[in-house]
């Protein structure tokens, strides 16, 4: 690998609550870091979280001059802070996924135009034609869904074009009720970025390009051809394809950084810009999973990546492009049953305390004699159920468990269901697959051998603080290689390495392997009883 260890890379996150930059030297070693935090840091926007909750409690949104402004500060303390602009190679980013930005007609003539002696915020003053962002957090479209996937042909036929169901928060979803309630600023419009390509932009000088990773959790985009999906369009809005430019791979070179930043930063006329991605997307190349790995995020929620070749989707779960290796795909699962139920069991069960929890997974049979819980204290996502459910080796129902029981069943099952949902994507476990935990649990050693005896592989343990942005970081350096064949686990093999926590307990594939099946069946008959 040629990267100069004189060389330094910039990843940049735009995630909801803060902007933060990560930048690495040739040996991947962080040698920057920093931050932006929007509500202390920006206070004239009045933000709460970064976002604005609007009075109907479903629309939630972000300015665009905040995020605008928050770049020229992150710059401005590196500048102050004395690093060396002068050594960035590339730079590449994150956003926060899903949320969209509407640029005014005329914009991209401003942005080739920008005058270094004064910010982007004043530079950019008039250059949105929508000025709050739709953001992830919004669930204000119910009726634009529905209205997607009737024109369509219903949930699973959007699914299978566009890796996801239609979601509240998707993009094309929110286009739709923008050009609904306010025809006037869509008509207005020149471009519509998603946050990721929006702060590319900023950067190159000119409109980005949307890449397949962010852009497979739009609704609009064809997972497979990796084109918009006419179909899609068509139920959004008019003249759609021309405000949203043709998407482009991942990892490709969008172009020069602007001489804006040349000028006012000191960075070489030859810096790239690598394209951005979104956020989870970010976090995958972050945590450098390769084909056959599965990272589980343990925390309030639970979040489960999975690298696949061969995607089947579904109505539950998202699958995206994957932003590293152009012919394979990622997909993504919410539980949103995670920590909270943990703790309420180890308070119920274990005294409050997490070594007694542990104890007793140490102590009791790998199986639990064959009871398994579904535990949705809330409304869970992945499937849409709620309630405690348990039930006995003869798959009938019972009223309770012993404490100790109750512990294992409790993580067995939310262990059984990550697998059982990720093989429904399409999700196999090969030779040489690693299953990676973060998360709070993940400093568990007894949760984690569980979760190792559930998948048959061996488990580790990452640190994943700012795994977005360390990602773009990668990224940004893959970029440059990319395209004369390079792979992303070539580019980055320099990186730290992931730390072994546990490896299966011998005999325990045999155990899981008809829990799974029952799992799996289990779970149908507590949804389809839901439904009565």
């Amino acid at each position: 690998m040629a990267a100069s260890t004189d060389s330094f890379y910039l990843g940049f996150d735009f995630s909801t609550q803060q902007l933060k930059v990560v930048a690495v030297d040739g040996n991947l070693s962080v040698v920057h870091q920093d931050n932006v935090q929007f509500d202390s840091e920006l206070p004239e926007f009045g933000t709460q979280g970064g976002v604005h909750i609007h009075a109907d409690s479903l629309t939630v949104t972000s300015p665009v001059l905040m995020w605008v402004k928050a770049l020229d500060l992150i710059l401005g303390k590196m500048k102050n802070a004395g690093f060396d602009f002068l050594r960035v190679k590339a730079l590449s980013g994150s956003g926060q996924q899903h949320g969209s930005v509407y640029w005014r007609k005329g914009t991209n003539q401003v942005l080739r135009d920008l005058h270094p002696g004064k910010g982007l915020h004043e530079l950019l003053k008039g250059g949105f034609a929508v000025s709050d962002s739709p953001v992830w957090m919004d669930s204000s479209t119910t009726e634009q869904c529905q209205y997607l996937e009737t024109a369509v042909g219903g949930a699973q036929r959007v699914a299978d074009i566009t890796g996801s169901r239609a979601y509240e928060r998707f993009t094309g979803n929110q286009i739709a009720k923008i050009y609904k309630a306010q025809p006037e600023k869509y008509e207005d419009t020149e471009r519509i970025s998603l946050v990721s390509s929006f702060a590319a932009s900023l950067f190159l000088g000119s409109y980005a390009a949307i890449d397949y990773s962010d852009g497979s959790g739009m609704n609009l985009m064809d997972i497979f051809s990796k084109q918009w999906a006419d179909s899609c369009l068509e139920a959004t809005a008019p003249h759609l394809e021309e405000r949203l430019g043709a998407p482009v791979p991942s990892s490709a070179v969008l172009g020069l950084l602007s001489p804006y930043h040349v000028t006012r930063y000191g960075f070489p006329e030859d810096c790239k810009v690598v394209a951005f991605t979104g956020d989870n997307p970010g976090s995958l190349a972050g945590m450098r999973l390769q084909e056959g790995d599965i990272a589980v995020s343990l925390g309030t929620s639970d979040t489960v990546f999975l690298w696949i070749k061969e995607p089947r989707p579904t109505v539950e779960g998202h699958i995206f492009c994957n932003p590293v290796d152009r012919p394979s795909y990622m997909a993504l699962i919410c539980y949103k049953n995670g920590s909270l139920t943990r703790e309420r069991i180890r308070n119920k069960c274990a005294g409050g305390s997490w070594e007694v929890f542990s104890s007793v997974l140490r102590s009791t049979p790998i199986g639990n004699d064959g009871n398994i819980g579904i535990y949705f204290d809330a409304m869970e996502i992945t499937p849409s159920a709620v309630g405690v459910h348990r039930f006995d080796k003869e798959n009938t129902k019972v009223a309770g468990f012993s404490a100790q029981g109750e512990i294992r069943a409790l993580v067995e099952g939310q262990f059984l269901a990550k697998r059982v949902h990720a093989e429904k994507l399409g999700y196999k476990i090969i030779p040489g697959t690693r299953v990676l935990a973060t998360g709070g649990a993940s400093s568990n050693k007894d949760i984690l051998q569980v979760l190792s005896d559930v998948f048959d592989a061996p488990v580790y343990t990452i640190d994943v603080a700012n795994s977005a942005c360390l990602g773009c970081g990668y990224r940004a350096l893959q970029g440059l290689v990319a395209e004369s064949g390079v792979s992303f686990a070539e580019a980055v093999r320099k990186a730290p390495e992931p730390q072994l926590a546990v490896t299966p307990t011998p005999g325990a594939e045999k155990v899981f392997a008809p829990l799974l099946r029952r799992y799996a069946e289990l779970e149908e008959r507590v949804l389809q009883e839901s439904k009565q």
